[in-house]
């Protein structure tokens, strides 16, 4: 009986091995289909380390494949599976229903993720980075999900301020632990994603730093400007990374678009205008102290004020709409005065409005359509329409295996700061929400 499998297979761990076992012992003929670095990038798998050679040799080393064939197009299987003569298709249970439509093919067999490797087999294998969860909400759900589209990154474990939740999160996800205390995580991870309520996000990323674990945080990084910044001197005394995970700093198109606009072809940039608004109709962003519009929205436009104009603004001005009875602001316009710009920043939980950006300047401007915060496509436009130009960027998935990917390339090469996102524009960011929610003008 044939069996096929298929994967990247970068950086060849235990948790490769088991799986290609568990498919092995499903018949008595394993192939193994590896992706090719085309295909990778197609379907948005990020950060491989190895060349198609490299891992080809990877597999053929477990002494596990009877036959090694290579992956290089959307739809191969199908043809696989026909060419070869295959009865059982094999791959792991993070991909649950996706393949669902072989079965027309041959029988489907999902196999269960390896749970369980210890910390210390996957540290000692190269470039593999065992990464813990805090907080087991939606935002955590898709980072998880995402997280198989980074080579090298094991997401192992959880915790959460209940365990119940914890243990939950980690059946649902297939993670190997779930862990009833933070410090007990700091015990089993090199890096953490912090992804629990705003007014916790300080305290966890400093004791994680303390301890010398890696942190990714969630937006906003904290609520103060003054506690930004300690963090990440501390993360530069500790020699560890700390990065704020704004996904659309770190997506190809909002970094090529940023380029474009500062590179003079619109002239010198004199306004923003972005806007970033959902409908919330209960949650923690609607409670007080830490919910509302700027702690939760606002964070993204004002991303777009900093790459584009930068950090040296001038005065901060903010008006808030709280109906009555109303425990936070559920839209807020933030205004920037720069020397020689202005940007303006609104951001809601109440109100819906259109969500572009639009980048002014002397000659021309870039029009970034809604969700520009997702950024696939974006103008440049002109006084004269003929010299418009299109340009098309992929943006894949939900966008959180961008942050991951750059937060797992600076651990790897030892890297504290990415140009991608900076930890003064960071501060800027946190120091500007800081200031927008203490001195807004309300009204009803």
């Amino acid at each position: 009986m044939k069996v096929i499998t298929y994967g990247t297979f970068d950086l060849f761990h235990e948790g490769h091995r088991r799986l290609l076992e568990r498919a092995k012992a499903l018949g008595d003929y394993l192939i193994v289909g590896v992706t090719t670095e085309n295909y990778d990038d197609s379907r948005g798998k990020l950060n491989v380390a190895q060349s198609l050679m490299e891992r080809i040799r990877n597999v053929e080393s477990s002494g596990l494949a009877d036959e090694v064939i290579v992956e290089e197009y959307e739809g191969q299987k199908v043809n696989d599976i026909q060419k070869y003569g295959v009865d059982i298709f094999a791959i792991g249970s993070d991909w649950l229903g996706k393949f669902d439509y072989l079965n027309d093919y041959c029988q489907v067999v999902y196999l269960e993720r390896t749970k369980g490797v210890s910390s210390t087999q996957l540290r000692n294998e190269a470039g593999v980075i065992k990464l813990g969860v805090v907080g087991t909400g939606r935002i955590a759900a898709r980072f998880v999900a995402e997280a198989r589209f980074v080579s090298g990154v094991s997401v192992e474990a959880v915790c959460s301020r209940r365990f119940a939740s914890a243990q939950a999160f980690a059946e649902q996800l297939e993670l190997a632990a779930a862990v009833e205390s933070f410090d007990e995580l700091l015990g089993q991870v090199e890096a953490v994603y912090i992804a629990s309520p705003h007014g916790t996000h300080y305290e966890y990323a400093k004791r994680a730093i303390a301890a010398g674990v890696h942190v990714l945080c969630e937006k906003p990084i904290t609520l103060a400007y003054a506690q930004t910044v300690e963090l990440y001197e501390l993360a530069r005394e500790r020699q560890v990374v700390l990065l704020e995970a704004i996904k659309t700093a770190f997506s190809p198109g909002f970094q090529r678009m940023v380029a474009i606009a500062r590179m003079g072809l619109i002239g010198k940039i004199r306004s923003i205008d972005a806007t970033f608004t959902k409908l919330v109709d209960a949650g923690r962003e609607l409670e007080g102290p830490d919910g509302g519009s700027i702690s939760e929205m606002a964070t993204y436009p004002l991303l777009a004020a900093v790459k584009l104009i930068g950090t040296d603004y001038r005065e901060v001005s903010t008006i808030s709409l709280q109906p009555e009875g109303a425990e936070v602001e559920v839209f807020s316009r933030i205004d920037l005065r720069y020397d020689h710009a202005i940007a303006s920043a609104r951001s809601g939980i109440g109100v819906k409005a259109e969500g572009e950006l639009i980048v002014a300047g002397e000659k021309g401007y870039v029009y970034v359509p809604a969700p520009w915060w997702k950024t696939e496509y974006f103008e440049t436009r002109f006084e004269n329409p003929a010299d418009n130009k299109r340009y098309y960027y992929k943006f894949d998935g939900d966008g959180l295996r961008y942050e991951l990917a750059e937060f797992a390339y600076m651990i790897r090469t030892g890297s504290l700061e990415s140009f991608k996102l900076r930890p003064e524009e960071s501060a800027a960011i946190t120091r500007i929400i800081e200031t927008a929610r203490t001195q807004a003008t309300y009204f009803a």
